[in-house]
């Protein structure tokens, strides 16, 4: 993911003479040499002062450029205030990436996994918040992102865990059915869209047909395919590498409730922090996030319908 997000930012900074990359000393944990290798005169690294990104990010925003900061989103969450007051406010073109997110950073342990970002971001009005599932669904979107008007919140894992695109298909603010189904629809994002896909095939010889569905674009989120499949299915799950509080599932209930009420459940990380562990597996079993976890989400859920 952090390669091919170095590579992306290069490329286009080679079609684009006013994007600006500002960096807080992670240049090698995110991969962004390539970039300043290129364009040392629109890199700037402000050191390890997250604040201070946003700042200087800003000020360049404000003369008419083109700014992608980055830095780890664990770190960049001690910059909220700045990203609400400075770049929520102002609505301000600012693209944030958030590197090493979720519990991608499994061996570090909690001090540097992010979970509560995408609740901590989707509540800044005008933000939007882009969550892709692999490097192919990152790629599909991100010049779009660019080109967009408006602050953008980008959630990028350490690696990529598993692919789930072959080519690209995704389209910003509209979610991207992968598998059709009538029983249930699970509803993911990010590194959960593979275990969902998994989760659907053990389903199948359980004689439940579960839909995925990518939910890439968190906010603004596709109102019209989730109320399609709610609305077809009569049952929800929704499956996320962040809390269950103020993330995707979150943002799916809040629209149900209000539009078409199901029974649906959450498969996040409830109430607990991460720990270091060997592996990106192991840490998933720990907190609950694999393929068994939304199976046994979806056969309690379709119980209720």
């Amino acid at each position: 993911m952090r390669w091919v997000l170095s590579k992306l930012i290069t490329e286009l900074g080679f079609k684009r003479s006013d994007l600006y990359v500002v960096d807080a000393d992670s240049s090698m944990s995110a991969m962004l040499t390539s970039f300043s290798e290129n364009f040392p005169e629109r890199y700037v690294n402000v050191g390890i002062s997250e604040q201070g990104l946003v700042g200087v990010a800003v000020g360049i925003a404000s003369c008419g450029k083109k700014v992608v900061i980055c830095t780890y989103s664990m770190f960049l969450m001690r910059a909220w205030e700045q990203l609400r007051n400075l770049v929520g406010r102002t609505r301000l073109d600012v693209k944030i990436v958030g590197t090493h997110s979720g519990i991608s950073s499994y061996g570090d342990g909690p001090s540097h996994q992010c979970i509560e970002d995408v609740a901590l971001m989707r509540v800044i009005p005008g933000m939007k918040v882009f969550v892709p599932a692999d490097s192919i669904a990152l790629r599909c979107c991100f010049e779009d992102i660019i080109d967009s008007e408006g602050p953008t919140y980008i959630r990028v894992g350490r690696d990529e865990d598993e692919r789930v695109y072959s080519e690209c298909s995704c389209r910003l603010g509209v979610a991207n059915v992968i598998k059709d189904g009538g029983d249930v629809a699970i509803i993911a994002s990010g590194g959960m869209v593979a275990e969902a896909l998994k989760a659907a095939n053990e389903l199948k010889r359980l004689g439940i047909d579960a839909a995925v569905i990518d939910s890439h674009t968190i906010k603004p989120i596709d109102r019209d395919t989730i109320l399609k499949y709610a609305m077809k299915t009569g049952a929800v799950v929704t499956a996320e590498e962040h809390s269950i509080y103020g993330g995707l599932g979150s943002a799916v209930a809040e629209l149900l409730v209000n539009e078409y009420p199901v029974p649906i459940a959450f498969v996040g990380i409830k109430d607990a922090f991460g720990k270091s562990a060997r592996n990106l597996s192991d840490l998933r079993r720990y907190l609950g996030l694999t393929s068994s976890d939304i199976v046994n989400a979806v056969r309690k859920v379709v119980s209720r319908r």
